[in-house]
Order: C-alpha cells, then sequence, then structure tokens
C-alpha cells in the first residue's frame, strides 16, 4: 500500500475536551474511514506523523436521529481510533 492510500485511512484528528484530557496520557483519536483495520492505522500513523503506536483501540460512532429548523434530519456516524505512541514520542495539531 503506498502513501496516497494510507492517508486516505486517517480522515481527521478529533480535537474534542475528552481527546485533550486522554492525549495527557500519550494517547489521540483521529477519525478514520469505514474500511481501517488496526495494522493500517498503525502503518499510516508512523508513515504521516513519524511516531510509533503501541496500541490502537477502534470503536463505531453510531449514526443518531437529530432535529434541525424543525425537520426530522439524520447526523452520520463514523469510526474513531485511539493510538497510544511510545514514550517519548508526541503529535503537535496545529
Amino acid at each position: 500500500m503506498n502513501t496516497k492510500d494510507l492517508s486516505s485511512i486517517i480522515v481527521r484528528p478529533r480535537i474534542t475536551e475528552k481527546a485533550s484530557v486522554v492525549s495527557a496520557q500519550n494517547v489521540y483519536t483521529f477519525e478514520i474511514s469505514k474500511d481501517a483495520t488496526k495494522s493500517l492505522i498503525k502503518k499510516a500513523i508512523k508513515e504521516i506523523y513519524n511516531v510509533t503506536p503501541v496500541r490502537v483501540n477502534m470503536l463505531s460512532i453510531p449514526s443518531k436521529k437529530v432535529m434541525s429548523r424543525g425537520k426530522p434530519g439524520v447526523k452520520k456516524g463514523s469510526r474513531k481510533a485511539y493510538v497510544q505512541l511510545k514514550d517519548g514520542d508526541k503529535i503537535e495539531f496545529v
């Protein structure tokens, strides 16, 4: 798999309050594509950010029914990954 394919695995970093709390423990949160696997995520993080992942946990975010301006709608679901890095490694999001 080449670099272009690996960059499509990681959609974007998730910058939330919970993500900032776990980043103190050297764990970073990313939105990932639907067909990503743990081994592909490890390769993509190593290639894109030049850091060594130790552990990857993935979970699905279910879709939710919402109301917008009085009309029903659906907020689409996604997947996210918690990536724990080796001690001393760090990722800076600017």
